[in-house]
């Protein structure tokens, strides 16, 4: 009898563990139920296929506009120098489009952004700027007015967009009405414009290297202004989240005498308040806000063989993992986005004996 009893608990046991939705020593983040009277249901990641590229690949950014539409964008290696690469999610498949100009050229592609019903992503075509738009009737290409030494970085919103990058002369802000270009003055002090953002034609943000250390920058719709962000002490930015709230949210890295910590600013409409959340050394570039109001942001795994990924929800913080994937020595997302009620990812996986080529998970769906 005693016997007996033992094996029905050790499969009571074992059926309760396999049914557990929370990895094994990472707490599982769960996403609010909309109304506290449904029972919560914890979401997962799950892995999508993504077609192959040549390895290895490198990406650049991933947006969305809707649960059934987003664009993955980078490069791939070719024998003789770098390819372009885009993919498109359907919102049940990512698939390769070779359709864009230049898709057979070198180069490589940037960020995305969506502009009313159009996709407009920064492509670098044989080291010559220009931005692809893509509407129901096709692609049309927008050149740049001058070739810079670098393009660091793209945004667009309806009426204006923006290329930030640096030629002989220095650091360059090429701003775009919609019909002309024009090349943007930046404050006395300004080294190198690393990055910009923008909610609308009139309220752009980037972060600079100046004489004195880094620096947030305004537009205002007339000129660019010191932002007067009290940044901590040597610090950087790796990326700012505009909301259509008003909130602000800086993420980046302070220097310190043990190293570095990552750290977030976030902006209400009436103060900053700054936060040292333990996310270790991290490089803040793909943070998102998700559907349940927390951001998300992917992080070094201590697992080579899984992604992982940290929920920031103010003082809270809880981590997911991937799914488990055979072989693999290193997974790294390196791009979110939101899609409908899901997250959505992108970035590299390198399985033992072969370069890193592309992967993709959904968090929910």
């Amino acid at each position: 009898m005693n016997g007996l009893r033992a094996v029905i608990i050790g499969l009571v046991v074992a059926c309760a563990a396999a049914v557990s939705p929370v990895t094994a020593g990472s707490p599982a983040a769960a996403v609010p139920p909309a109304d506290a009277g449904t029972p919560s249901v914890t979401p997962r990641w799950s892995a999508l296929p993504v077609p192959a590229a040549a390895p290895p690949v490198t990406v650049s950014d991933l947006a969305a506009r809707g649960a059934g539409d987003a664009w993955a964008t980078g490069y791939e290696h070719t024998a003789d120098w770098v390819r372009p690469m885009l993919y498109r999610w359907d919102g049940a498949a990512w698939s390769r489009d070779t359709t864009f100009p230049g898709a057979d050229e070198s180069g490589w592609l940037g960020k995305v952004r969506f502009v009313g019903k159009e996709a407009w992503i920064f492509h670098n075509r044989a080291g010559t700027g220009e931005i692809l738009r893509r509407s129901a009737g096709g692609w049309i290409t927008v050149p740049l007015p001058q070739t810079l030494w670098t393009y660091q970085d793209f945004a667009a919103v309806p009426g204006a967009a923006w290329v930030v990058g640096e030629d002989d002369t220095g650091p360059k802000v090429l701003h775009y009405d919609g019909s002309d270009w024009t090349t943007q003055p930046t404050p006395d002090g300004v080294l190198y414009v690393m990055g910009i953002t923008a909610r609308s034609a009139t309220d752009a943000w980037a972060w600079a290297d100046t004489t004195s250390g880094t620096t947030v920058l305004r537009w205002d719709g007339t000129a660019w202004r010191d932002a007067k962000v009290s940044l901590p002490p040597n610090s950087n930015v790796h990326t700012m989240l505009l909301e259509p709230s008003g909130r602000v949210t800086i993420g980046g890295s302070q220097y310190t005498d043990g190293g570095t910590r990552t750290y977030l600013m976030s902006w209400n409409g009436h103060t900053w308040r700054t936060t040292y959340p333990p996310l270790g050394n991290i490089h803040i570039e793909a943070m998102v806000r998700g559907a349940d109001g927390a951001l998300w942001l992917p992080v070094r795994s201590d697992r080579a063989f899984q992604s992982k990924y940290a929920r920031v929800n103010g003082s809270r913080i809880t981590f997911s993992y991937g799914p488990e994937r055979t072989n693999a020595i290193d997974v790294k997302p390196r791009a979110l986005a939101k899609t409908g009620s899901t997250l959505l990812s992108f970035g590299t996986v390198e399985i033992y004996g072969s370069k890193p080529n592309l992967m993709s998970e959904r968090l929910g769906g």
